[in-house]
């Protein structure tokens, strides 16, 4: 199989109606791409330099825009290359790895709204406990199971589709995502089952428990003073956005691989792209103007840079 992984190569058809206007998309795509860079690493560096943002909720943020950066690396100059190309073609490796990254990835980031949605509910709910349970080593753990345990997950499953028979050399999306399936001679049981503990695992759970932790939030907000409820608003609105965005931009990808078939290409590729642009475009905004001290940094930064 392994000799098989090196020698195989898939078309992705996507492109087929897109020659025409290539360059647009390139243009659109590559701009978002530096928005999303720039956008990202400027938040991140500035809570990294500034000691008063050196708290467990500010280094979620920081892990969560890290996150969509390594996201959109991972997915955005295989697209590039393929707008510019004349065929567009990927190592079944590629695919399998290019796969990995997005769905490890992907599901990280509902761990780390996880992780800040218990970080708000002990500040508000527990606040003269938080200092005694939000530890450097508490927040470390809650960073390294994020990224590992959708990584050990991703990697069975990779495993799993490195074993299955291709049929199919034609591949019907932009990138690698779980229409890899559609590829294989026949389904796996395995696969099926592997896909519902992971989906179960990562996302329902993580989205499970942020629901009770917010509910939990706006019951005891709602019986304390208004400087209490406040505090809850500003700081839980913008995790709360980021949800829905995730959540939306996640179903997306399963419809769209049980829809593609139904499908125009130009719909299934607009469709496609706002699952790797909107999200990673959004976060820094929503917590760049909603994240009181974030903006107060960002505008002394900016302000500060117009004056030179």
């Amino acid at each position: 199989m392994d000799s098989e992984l090196n020698t195989t190569y898939i078309t992705i058809d996507a492109f087929d109606n897109v020659h025409v206007y290539r360059y647009v998309y390139f243009v659109i795509i590559f701009t978002a791409y530096v928005l999303i860079i720039c956008s990202n690493s400027t938040i991140v560096c500035l809570i990294c330099i500034h000691k008063n943002l050196h708290e467990p909720m500010y280094i979620f943020i920081a892990a969560l825009l890290t996150n969509s950066v390594i996201f959109s690396t991972a997915i955005h100059p295989k697209l590039l290359t393929d707008l510019l190309s004349e065929k567009q073609v990927i190592s079944y490796s590629a695919c399998l790895f290019q796969f990995f990254m997005f769905y490890t990835l992907g599901t990280t980031e509902f761990l780390l709204l996880a992780a800040m949605a218990y970080d708000r509910y002990v500040s508000i709910c527990k606040p003269l406990h938080y200092t005694t349970i939000m530890t450097k080593t508490t927040i470390s753990v809650a960073l390294v199971l994020a990224w590992l345990l959708p990584a050990c997950h991703m990697t069975v499953l990779v495993i799993l589709n490195a074993d299955m028979k291709l049929c199919d050399l034609t591949f019907k999306g932009l990138f690698c995502n779980n229409s890899v399936y559609k590829l294989h001679c026949e389904s796996s049981q395995a696969l099926s089952i592997l896909g519902v503990v992971t989906l179960t695992n990562l996302i329902l759970c993580p989205v499970i428990f942020i629901l009770f932790t917010y509910s939990k939030i706006l019951l005891i907000s709602y019986r304390s003073s208004a400087e209490v409820r406040k505090k809850a608003a500003q700081t839980c609105l913008p995790h709360l956005l980021v949800l829905i965005g995730i959540v939306i931009l996640s179903s997306y990808d399963v419809v769209i691989a049980r829809m593609e078939s139904d499908l125009p290409k130009t719909a299934r590729l607009i469709m496609t792209l706002q699952i790797v642009l909107y999200h990673p475009l959004f976060n820094p905004i929503i917590y760049g103007l909603k994240m009181k001290e974030i903006h107060k940094h960002l505008k002394r930064l900016f302000c500060s840079t117009k004056i030179m």
